[in-house]
C-alpha cells in the first residue's frame, strides 16, 4: 500500500501536468482507507442465521467504580434485565422498579456489579440473585466449556438440577464459572473462548447464551483503559419448541 508521502509526491508531479483529477483520486482513497479501518465492524462472523445477536447494548454508563471519572459519578451500578423473546431491556433503579420486575417470570438475565459484568439467570432460590423469593423456582444454568457453535443440545434435568453455577462473572481462575478475566494491572476485561452457558429459562424453556464482550464495536483487543463501557455484545438461541435442541448450525 502506498504511503502518503508518495501519494503527495505523486500529486506534485501531477499538478505540475495539471493532472489533478487523479491527484483527487488518490486522496479520496486514502481516506476511504483510513474510514475502514476505523468503523471497522468485529461483530462480522458472529451472525449464524439462527440466534439473536446483541450488539452494544449499553449498560449504565453514567456510573464509576472512583472518584474523578469526567462525565460520571461514583456509584454502584444500576442493575438492569433482558427478556429474550423480545430484547426487551428493563432497567431497576428504584425500590418501585425493584417491586415491578424482580420477582416476576418477566425476566430472562440481569447484568449485575461494577459495569454490569456479572450475570444472573432469574432464579428465586439462590439468596443472592435479583430473583431470589420471586416466580422463577425451577431455572438453572449449566457452563459448557465448548464452542457456541458447538453446543446443539442442552444438559440433561439432571444436570441442571446438580448445577452449582449461580452467579456469571469475573473468572479468577481457569476452574471458576465467569465468562472473563480482569487484569489488575491493566483494569481491563477479556471475554474467555469456548464459555457457552446453557440455561433452562424461566418459562421452562431451553436456550444457550454466549457473553462476547463489554466495550463499546466490541474490539478485538482493548489497550486503552478508557474505553467506553459497559456496552454489551452477546448472543443467544432460545429453542421455541420446548426440546434440548440447540443446534444453530445451518449447514
Amino acid at each position: 500500500m502506498r504511503t502518503i508521502r508518495m501519494i503527495i509526491g505523486e500529486c506534485s508531479i501531477w499538478l505540475s501536468f495539471h493532472k489533478i483529477d487523479r491527484c483527487i483520486f488518490s486522496a479520496l482513497l486514502l481516506l476511504t482507507v483510513v474510514s475502514c479501518g476505523k468503523d471497522k465492524d468485529y461483530t462480522i462472523g458472529l451472525e449464524d442465521g439462527k440466534s439473536t445477536l446483541i450488539k452494544d447494548l449499553a449498560g449504565d454508563t453514567d456510573a464509576a467504580m472512583g472518584e474523578g471519572t469526567e462525565g460520571k459519578e461514583q456509584r454502584p451500578f444500576f442493575i438492569f434485565l433482558f427478556r429474550f423473546k423480545d430484547q426487551k431491556q428493563i432497567w431497576v433503579k428504584t425500590k418501585a422498579d425493584s417491586a415491578q420486575w424482580l420477582k416476576t417470570k418477566d425476566w430472562d438475565i440481569a447484568f449485575t456489579g461494577p459495569y454490569n459484568s456479572e450475570i444472573y439467570v432469574n432464579n428465586s432460590q439462590h439468596e443472592y440473585n435479583p430473583g431470589y423469593g420471586g416466580q422463577a423456582n425451577n431455572t438453572a444454568v449449566v457452563l459448557l466449556r465448548q464452542a457456541y457453535q458447538s453446543v446443539t443440545v442442552a444438559p440433561s434435568d439432571e444436570e441442571f438440577n446438580k448445577s452449582e453455577v449461580n452467579k456469571i462473572g469475573w473468572a479468577a481462575t481457569d476452574g471458576s464459572d465467569g465468562w472473563f478475566r480482569y487484569s489488575l494491572s491493566t483494569h481491563i476485561m477479556k471475554a474467555l473462548p469456548n464459555r457457552t452457558y446453557a440455561i433452562r429459562l424461566p418459562d421452562g424453556k431451553y436456550a444457550k447464551l454466549q457473553l462476547i464482550n463489554a466495550y463499546k464495536g466490541n474490539p478485538a483487543a482493548v489497550t486503552n483503559l478508557n474505553w467506553p463501557a459497559p456496552y454489551y455484545t452477546f448472543k443467544y438461541y432460545v429453542q421455541q419448541d420446548g426440546s434440548k435442541d440447540l443446534n444453530t448450525n445451518t449447514l
